[in-house]
């Protein structure tokens, strides 16, 4: 049984839908062990009490520097046994040394096609830059700002009358299928990475 901690800041859309999807059969052999966000009023923390899930919150300012934040981190995954890291909303770029504590076992979720539009506002700026295509990518995470290598993605159109809210929305309904299925091939021990490039054993 692969244990999981799920990091999230904000709504956690997507830890309810790794959460669904474990109690769906959907992923297997894993359970959620923590669930951990920066933010006290993150409504993930209220949905991880009402999974019955350990949570815990770290508050950056009572941390001297990042690294410090994070060593606080991985000291707390590592007293619970954590097998892989999930980036679900999680508003804060972790550390190298974090990255390094877990090497190609922390996912992150990210609302475009990657390498496009990385960072905090890849929704609006498919937007302005006026594609016709995005998507969403579900990727390791290395010590750059979204670079690490890519284990799914999933395109989809963007609309004339596209606003960032509807094309959000959009995105969301393939986050809540794309996350827990590339979790599931972890777990089952079907992705392979060489290089930077990931392979699926389906």
């Amino acid at each position: 049984m692969k244990k999981i901690a799920v990091f999230a800041s904000g709504n956690g859309s997507n830890l309810q839908a790794i959460i669904d999807a474990i109690d769906n059969g959907l992923i297997r052999d894993a359970c959620i062990c923590l669930v951990v966000s920066d933010k006290k009023e993150a409504f993930a923390l209220e949905r991880a009490r009402r999974a019955n899930l350990p949570t815990r919150v770290f508050v950056p300012k009572d941390y001297p520097t990042r690294e410090a934040y994070d060593r606080a981190l991985v000291a707390c995954l590592q007293a619970k046994g954590v097998d892989l890291v999930v980036l679900a909303g999680f508003m804060r770029l972790v550390t190298p040394y974090f990255v390094r504590a877990y090497p190609n076992r922390i996912m992150n979720i990210h609302p475009s096609l990657l390498p496009a539009f990385p960072g905090t506002r890849g929704v609006a700026a498919a937007l302005a830059y006026g594609v016709k295509v995005t998507g969403v990518t579900v990727h390791f995470v290395d010590e750059g700002m979204d670079t690490g290598p890519i284990i799914l993605q999933e395109a989809t159109a963007v609309h004339d009358d596209d606003t960032e809210e509807s094309l959000a929305a959009r995105l969301h309904t393939i986050e809540h299928r794309l996350y827990p299925k590339a979790i599931d091939l972890w777990v089952r021990g079907k992705i392979r990475i060489v290089g930077r490039r990931c392979f699926l054993d389906e």
